[in-house]
């Protein structure tokens, strides 16, 4: 961590030095060093070429594109050339000294185009390491004092002074180390034989070899060294150079010969026969172009060569004869690879104006590109041309950088577009070519603007949506091009409910689909306006607007609320019936409401549960209830309905209300009430004697009612009060629809208080109201027995406690319901 950060902060001060003369012969130069974070600082490009930085986005300055990787990009806020890509100089340049990058920075309006020149500095991030952590020697007792021993050499991907250095060996007596330089590209260490090696006293020697480099701080690797003391075989095959030098063209084809090597050993039988092979300290790409006879010492071409790719070989060969205990002999091969003509020009466009203005002047820049050849020498010198010379013409800055420009003024009418065709040959033999289109249009400036295909919209939304769906998708034409033509959608500000419109609602500004922000509720909104503005990107702008009238749509998501009749008792809804009602006749009206529309909101009812279902219907549309028979006498005085009343929606929903209807008005309730008090023994002959006097007095005053009452609606279908002040009996009856002398109520009837209402008129509120207690006080068992005439909460609570007994099966025949006072 310590050696990065003085290798950064020595960069960092190269990198100021350098700027000093960052501007020569037209080109820019900075120096980094590797492996730097991405967005590192390189250099201030815009000062450097004189630029403004507030014109750089205008003026779109950009590193040009390159076939090569792109490790440097500039930032248009501050105009700083700073690292895209993380650069690794020893990937980029392998253990080249010099390491550059080049790169093209492009200006549009006016195009420009500039070249820069970076050059990669080397960090000591590499230690030497060795190809193999132990090295294997065995070596003669015989060997005399003085004799060498190669080693693998250590590998460093570092260059220069953070590159390989030294060697150093541990000290021993036996063995001292000599650095021999190879070919003034690297350094080999040599094992040196100090003292006459004796196997009987040692057989092996443990050796540990330092290979360091010069970094600051320097870094350092180790290699162990074994040595096996061996007998016999003290000669070692001997190359007739150290080092061989060989040309060849890229374009040899495989089997080519290379080179013959031929090493002598002056050991005679096995010990002088010489086989060969690869060293350790070989390439891999060597390995894989060429081949090594083991017999013969022939080097052979096996790949296809590439100048551009590698211009030199360095092959290590190895010679070891077949005695035992043999002692390799080692010599380098450096092939040199010779360019040919086989890479045509490659022309890269820098900066291009694929649209043109038909009011563009005579000699406007309308591309700029460069022409490169990897090839080398003559192979590499570039001339170019282009077509259309009539309406372009191609202008040449030197160091292969060209400017195509107008050469007349341009008529969109009669031209709208044109190819350009660019022609480079290079100067080889035979020479290649390559050839690039610029295709360009010519167009208009930005008259026209964006359109909506009509002035209004309708966008229908279901309630309860998802926050952040799509509810509407918005087009709109411009027949301007790129940035003419390029629209931006928004919403113009308003108020619903008085909240701000993007409350609401919101809009992609690229495709102009419409968005919910909030879940809508279509109890609480039914509709709103949104109105919508289309822009185009051109200079000066222009828009056009259009309204989008959002519809929202019902959803069943609200139950059936049943208004009528509101449960009295717990969750139960008390109503009664006259024992003599005949059928047909209407008894309650259940109505509810649905806060939804439409069908969602359209109830339907049904009898759910029924204590006689053959007793009462109701109807699906009203909720009105009906007898279907007249109620008899074994009919059960309490008749539970449960009504189910569900809406129209999909799925459906629903509500319950439970309806005890309490049958009153029995004959068997006055005969109980005589067989009961008769059995007191508080009441005398005489008491029931003058009862049953009683009786028949009523009885016969009854009749005579009843038979008036039927000359009267006979005679007035309107309908007639009649009234018995001695008895204090009031009934209120409508003429119209009798049947069998029981009367249904008309609707426009007022009812007195204090009087009987044989059936209700109003089906919303229908209700059977009784006399509390009659006037007649003239039995013994109205004298004897003072409950007979209760209050309205005493009936409440018998009429209560009378239900309870019968839903549980408790009820007895003998009790009888009282209703309930209104």
């Amino acid at each position: 961590m310590k050696y990065k950060i003085y290798w950064l902060l020595k960069c960092q001060l190269l990198c100021c030095v350098r700027f000093s003369w960052g501007i020569v012969s037209g080109q820019i130069r900075y120096s980094v060093p590797e492996e730097l974070q991405l967005g590192a600082f390189v250099g201030k490009i815009a000062a450097d070429l004189g630029l403004d930085v507030k014109q750089l986005k205008a003026r779109s300055l950009r590193v040009a594109p390159s076939p090569r990787k792109q490790y440097f990009d500039v930032n248009l806020e501050n105009g700083i050339l700073f690292v895209k890509e993380i650069i690794d100089r020893e990937q980029l340049c392998g253990s080249n000294l010099d390491c550059r990058l080049s790169l093209n920075v492009a200006l549009q309006n006016p195009p420009s185009l500039h070249p820069v020149e970076v050059e990669i500095l080397d960090i000591n991030d590499n230690a030497p390491t060795f190809p193999n952590s132990q090295f294997r020697l065995e070596i003669s007792e015989f060997a005399v004092a003085g004799m060498r021993f190669p080693l693998e050499p250590a590998r460093d991907s570092d260059s220069g002074t953070n590159s390989l250095q030294t060697y150093q060996l541990q000290p021993n007596e036996y063995f001292t180390l000599d650095v021999q330089m190879r070919s003034g590209k690297g350094k080999r260490p040599v094992l040196l034989l100090e003292k006459p090696l004796d196997r009987e006293t040692m057989p092996t020697h443990n050796l540990t070899l330092i290979a360091k480099d010069g970094g600051l701080p320097p870094r350092s690797g180790t290699g162990q060294i074994i040595v096996i003391v061996k007998d016999v075989n003290d000669n070692a095959p001997v190359f007739s150079q150290s080092v061989y030098r060989v040309s060849i063209l890229e374009s040899a084809p495989k089997g080519t010969l290379i080179i013959k090597l031929n090493a002598t050993d002056l050991d005679d039988g096995l010990n002088g026969e010489i086989m060969y092979s690869f060293g350790s300290y070989i390439s891999a790409s060597a390995r894989k172009l060429f081949d090594l006879n083991f017999r013969t010492g022939e080097i052979i071409l096996k790949g296809n060569l590439d100048y551009e790719e590698n211009t030199i070989f360095e092959i290590n060969v190895e010679a070891t004869d077949k005695g035992s205990g043999a002692i390799p002999g080692y010599c380098d091969v450096l092939v040199e690879i010779v360019d040919v003509n086989d890479n045509a020009p490659e022309v890269i466009l820098g900066s291009s104006s694929t649209t043109v203005s038909e009011d563009s002047p005579p000699g406007s820049v309308i591309a700029l590109f460069t022409a490169e050849d990897r090839d080398s020498g003559q192979n590499g010198q570039i001339q170019c041309q282009i077509s259309n010379q009539l309406s372009f013409e191609l202008d040449s800055s030197g160091m292969n950088y060209y400017r195509i420009l107008i050469h007349h003024l341009l008529d969109r009418e009669k031209v709208p577009k044109y190819d350009v065709n660019i022609i480079c040959t290079d100067k080889g033999d035979p020479p290649l070519t390559s050839k690039k289109t610029i295709h360009i249009e010519v167009s208009d400036i930005n008259d026209n603007a964006p359109k909506f295909s009509r002035p209004v919209y309708t966008a229908n939304v279901m309630e309860n949506n998802v926050i952040g769906a799509s509810i509407f998708s918005m087009t709109a034409f411009d027949p301007d091009v790129e940035e003419n033509g390029r629209l931006n959608f928004s919403i113009l500000e308003s108020e619903v409910q008085n909240s701000s419109i993007i409350s609401f609602v919101s809009i992609n500004s690229a495709s102009g689909v419409i968005y919910a922000q909030r879940s809508f509720d279509y109890e609480q909104l039914k509709n709103f306006q949104i109105r919508v503005q289309v822009r185009d990107s051109g200079a000066p702008a222009l828009s056009g607007n259009a309204s989008v009238n959002v519809v929202i749509l019902d959803q069943n998501d609200n139950a059936p609320l049943i208004t009528h009749p509101l449960p009295e008792y717990g969750s139960t809804a008390i109503e009664t019936i006259s024992r003599f009602t005949e059928p047909g006749s209407l008894v309650v009206k259940v109505s509810a409401t649905d806060a939804d529309s439409g069908q969602n909101a359209r109830p339907s009812y049904q009898i759910f549960q029924a204590t006689h279902h053959n007793l009462f219907t109701i109807s699906t549309d009203t909720g009105e209830i009906w007898t279907i028979r007249r109620i008899l006498n074994k009919d059960s005085p309490n008749q539970r309905l449960v009504v189910v009343v569900k809406d129209n929606g999909i799925p459906s929903l629903s509500a319950t209300v439970t309806i005890v209807i309490s049958v009153v008005g029995t004959d068997s309730e006055t005969f109980s009430s005589v067989i009961t008090s008769s059995s007191d023994p508080r009441f005398t002959p005489e008491l029931s004697l003058s009862l049953v006097i009683a009786l028949g007095i009523i009885s016969g005053i009854l009749l005579i009612i009843l038979v008036i009452l039927a000359v009267k609606v006979h005679k007035n279908r309107n309908g007639m009060v009649y009234q018995h002040h001695s008895l204090g009996i009031c009934c209120c009856l409508d003429s119209r629809h009798s049947l069998n002398g029981i009367q249904k109520a008309s609707k426009s009837l007022q009812i007195p208080p204090n009087y009987v209402e044989v059936f209700g008129g109003d089906p919303l509120s229908q209700r059977f109201r009784y006399e509390s207690c009659s006037t007649l006080q003239s039995t013994r068992r109205d004298l004897t027995d003072p409950s007979k005439c209760r209050t309205s909460a005493e009936k409440k609570f018998l009429l209560n406690e009378s239900i309870e007994k019968e839903n549980t099966g408790m009820a007895n025949s003998e009790k009888y319901i009282v209703p309930e006072v209104r």
